[in-house]
């Protein structure tokens, strides 16, 4: 019995040892890499006022994933700001809307970035994340989710690079003119002519195309055209998750041919097919019944509706997926395709969240499951930052 205790506590003392070293290496790790988050949909909270980015929340009470304190926290040295446009209607009077809003949010993350220049900074090229990290701060940089955000004026493109803007997701949920969305019908077949043309236009500029949301056909089609590398933002694996939203593997192939990258999401849905209960399950139900037009709502309901969205999230939360079940994602990834192909989008605050990942300030937890799982400091490096700013530069090189 004494030879058994022995063994049972020295076990526990080499488990502990083995424990706290992959804590440190991972934590090593963490700092070093250059970290970058390429999608969040924090904006969404500037434009409504009152949301503070340079003071620390409590994810718990208001739903709130990402601020500057809490990137910091979480040891993430820069992150893509989205301007997220849900699909309204496709007429003069929506794309003169859209355009409008696309316009405030922007202006919304330059002022925010501008009260906190002490935590913060605007990011336009690959080098100035380097730049801001020596600093102590934290860099932002633009994208646009949803290519609504041109409407038809092709021109808006480059207005929007020389604002800042770095990429734009050529659509969200539904069709636009620009191409076929991953879950809603066929329209165009993938991408539209005038979505060949944006396609080009933006290869020209030295805008990264963002491939996530769009429709498996509107892919191959940007695949077939584009002379750049691309991205998808915040998307996963479907061999893992048989989400529409995700990429074959088939995709990923055609990704690796054109030298672009994967950026893992964390959203739960796309990580593993989880069971709500069904108070979460009615609750929604009940949401999407009482807004059925969402995404068309007036801004003053949308609010009321967001809000809603939120009280039930909080009463009823569903089941999430954990940091382990989001890193299977990158080793199907990285065993498909290599280690060069993949890295981090997490969609905060537009649904992204883990269990041991719930918000920004938990991000070194993917570098610890990343560390115990073998992957290298070289390796863990790529996947945080270099395999996205590879193609950053490569997109910018090309431009005319």
């Amino acid at each position: 019995m004494k030879k058994l205790f022995v063994l049972f506590v020295t076990g526990l003392l080499l488990f502990n040892s083995c424990s706290q070293n992959i804590d440190k290496k991972a934590k090593w790790i963490h700092e070093k890499a250059l970290t970058l988050d390429t999608h969040c949909d924090t904006p969404m909270r500037f434009i409504k006022g009152g949301f503070d980015p340079g003071i620390r929340h409590d994810p718990k009470k208001n739903n709130s994933k990402v601020d500057f304190v809490r990137m910091k926290e979480g040891g993430l040295d820069a992150q893509f700001f989205a301007a997220f446009l849900g699909q309204k209607k496709r007429t003069k009077e929506g794309n003169k809307a859209v355009i409008l809003k696309t316009h405030n949010i922007i202006d919304s993350i330059y002022a925010v970035v501008g009260r906190n220049s002490n935590l913060a900074e605007i990011a336009t090229s690959p080098d100035d994340a380097y730049k801001i990290e020596k600093s102590g701060k934290r860099g932002i940089y633009i994208g646009i989710e949803n290519g609504y955000a041109i409407g038809n004026d092709i021109s808006l493109i480059e207005k929007y690079y020389q604002k800042g803007v770095r990429y734009i997701t050529l659509c969200h949920t539904k069709n636009n003119d620009i191409c076929d969305s991953s879950t809603d019908s066929v329209e165009h077949n993938g991408l539209s002519k005038f979505g060949k043309k944006v396609v080009k236009n933006m290869n020209d500029i030295g805008m990264i195309i963002d491939v996530s949301h769009i429709s498996d056909k509107a892919f191959y089609d940007v695949i077939e055209l584009s002379k750049t590398p691309v991205i998808a933002s915040h998307s996963c694996a479907r061999a893992i998750c048989d989400n529409p939203r995700n990429m074959t593997d088939e995709m990923l192939l055609k990704l690796k041919e054109n030298r672009g990258v994967i950026q893992m999401c964390i959203l739960s849905m796309y990580v593993k097919d989880l069971v709500a209960s069904a108070e979460h399950d009615s609750a929604k139900a009940a949401w999407w019944k009482k807004y059925p037009d969402y995404y068309n709502l007036p801004e003053e309901t949308k609010d009321i509706a967001d809000e809603e969205w939120y009280a039930f999230q909080r009463e009823f939360p569903g089941p999430l997926a954990t940091v382990s079940d989001a890193v299977d994602h990158i080793d199907h990834i990285v065993n498909l395709i290599g280690i060069d192909y993949v890295g981090i989008g997490t969609d905060f605050d537009g649904g992204g969240g883990l269990k041991d990942c719930y918000d920004v300030s938990q991000m070194g937890n993917i570098t610890k499951e990343l560390v115990k799982r073998g992957y290298s400091q070289k390796d863990i490096i790529k996947i945080w930052g270099e395999n996205f700013m590879r193609v950053f530069r490569e997109v910018e090189k090309a431009k005319k």
